[in-house]
């Protein structure tokens, strides 16, 4: 199958070349970036020398790559452009897979508030499911599979979703009083040419940053409402982190039942010999970003607080791999028939 990624310039977009590169059904026959427009791929990506020769970044408008051969495109485009190319693509047949905001929230209003503009495809969001693909085997779901327009889900959200999903929809912890705090690898901010994300600032150094609405928080609770059946509020408060990669989460949510009634849950859900990208670990084992960075793994446990009456959850993932581009890969191996490991192992 001819896949084609549209901005493949930044962190994601280079992931998604690279995984591509070595995918074992799709071929990868269409990368585009204005900045790097007529540069050999392998020359812009070292560790791609002797791999997709002849492959160049091409400078494309929408319309020159709805009349392109590639059955499906990957969008690695900021918020608001990749409407452009997902209304042309979708018009012409093709199936895309968005990895940008503009189709993981199902409300405009709610789109405006937190990016600040109109909607830029509002026609196009009922028909977007919004995938991940470890939640939709749980819930039983592979209608999404047809779809010509795909959302995947934001690296935070990720990360918190996987985890906090399956127990609030089967009331083993109370829907009000959630706390999250997740720390992000630098990469995660992008390809930002600015002071504030050089060596210098960063290393040694931590803070929280876009509290108390971060834009993540909107898609967060969109979700969480769907598997609590009921308006969910949680505080989120997302940290930048001295590392290249990864997301740790820690959530900490009032307890209804005991630990064992969580991981009972997280293992129906989650059945480790299906589930090749999530791993339980037991309770006490705290999971570390070291572990799942490379890979489209995301690692979860929980501790039972006596003294609060709190489940404390934490979670880790890569966060250009399940947060972002490996997950997108995911989705595209289920969609299209392919082993879900495809390119990711």
């Amino acid at each position: 199958m001819k896949v084609g990624i549209i901005g493949a310039s930044g962190y994601s977009g280079e992931l998604l070349v690279r995984l591509l590169a070595r995918h074992p059904q799709a071929k990868l026959t269409r990368v585009t970036s204005r900045q790097l427009a007529g540069q050999a791929v392998s020359e812009v990506i070292p560790a791609l020398r002797g791999q997709l020769p002849g492959l160049a970044f091409t400078n494309s408008d929408p319309s020159e790559v709805a009349a392109s051969e590639e059955e499906l495109y990957f969008l690695a485009l900021p918020h608001g452009v990749s409407a452009e190319y997902a209304k042309a693509l979708t018009a012409a047949g093709k199936k895309v897979i968005d990895l940008s905001a503009d189709f993981r929230l199902g409300s405009t209003s709610l789109y405006k508030e937190y990016y600040g503009e109109e909607h830029p495809a509002p026609e196009l969001l009922a028909a977007a499911p919004y995938v991940q693909p470890e939640l939709e085997r749980m819930l039983g779901r592979e209608a999404w599979k047809t779809a010509a327009l795909i959302a995947c889900p934001g690296c935070y959200p990720t990360s918190i979703l996987l985890p906090l999903a399956p127990l609030l929809k089967s009331s083993v912890v109370e829907k009000d009083g959630i706390v999250i705090n997740s720390a992000s690898g630098v990469s995660g901010a992008g390809k930002k040419a600015t002071a504030y994300y050089s060596y210098c600032e960063r290393s040694e150094s931590a803070s929280a940053y876009g509290a108390p609405k971060h834009r993540h928080l909107s898609e967060i609770e969109e979700q969480l409402a769907l598997y609590a059946d009921a308006d969910t509020v949680v505080q989120f408060i997302p940290h930048l982190s001295p590392m290249r990669y990864g997301i740790e989460t820690t959530i900490v949510a009032k307890a209804k039942s005991g630990i064992e009634a969580l991981y009972e849950v997280w293992n129906k859900a989650y059945p480790q010999e299906t589930t090749p990208f999530v791993r339980i670990l037991p309770s006490g084992t705290f999971p570390e970003t070291r572990y799942v960075v490379g890979t489209n793994r995301a690692d979860m446990s929980a501790v039972f607080d006596k003294r609060t009456g709190n489940f404390v959850i934490t979670s880790t993932i890569d966060n250009l791999w399940k947060g972002a581009s490996g997950q997108a890969v995911q989705i595209m191996n289920l969609a299209s028939g392919f082993e879900e490991t495809a390119g990711l192992l």
